[in-house]
């Protein structure tokens, strides 16, 4: 009999965040995992990519096997550049320094 694994799969929307607990045969791929949690049917408009996957926070390559205990995660495209964010804010702040002086 194969060995199971108890794992968790996380996705979140701009609303809403979930966690899906599962238990799955030893050598589950990272994209097996998210496919069997149903996110696009749990998270209505929430689109998987194989691009988009990591566990724990750091990405990984769809076929990462699992190992007991992790975090599967897929991830939603950014709305907005981070780098470009911080660059805007660190302007602004630029600029309210030169008016508040």
């Amino acid at each position: 009999m194969a060995t199971r694994i108890e794992i968790e799969v996380a996705a979140a929307s701009p609303r809403r965040q979930i966690v899906v607990r599962l238990t799955v045969p030893a050598g589950t791929t990272l994209i097996e995992a998210v496919r069997q949690a149903d996110l696009p049917g749990r998270l209505p408009g929430f689109h998987v990519s194989a691009d988009r996957l990591g566990v724990f926070g750091q990405l990984r390559p769809p076929e990462w096997v699992l190992q007991a205990g992790d975090r599967a995660e897929a991830y939603r495209p950014l709305s907005a550049d981070p780098k470009e964010i911080r660059r805007r804010l660190a302007e602004s702040e630029s600029v309210r320094g030169r008016h508040d002086a």
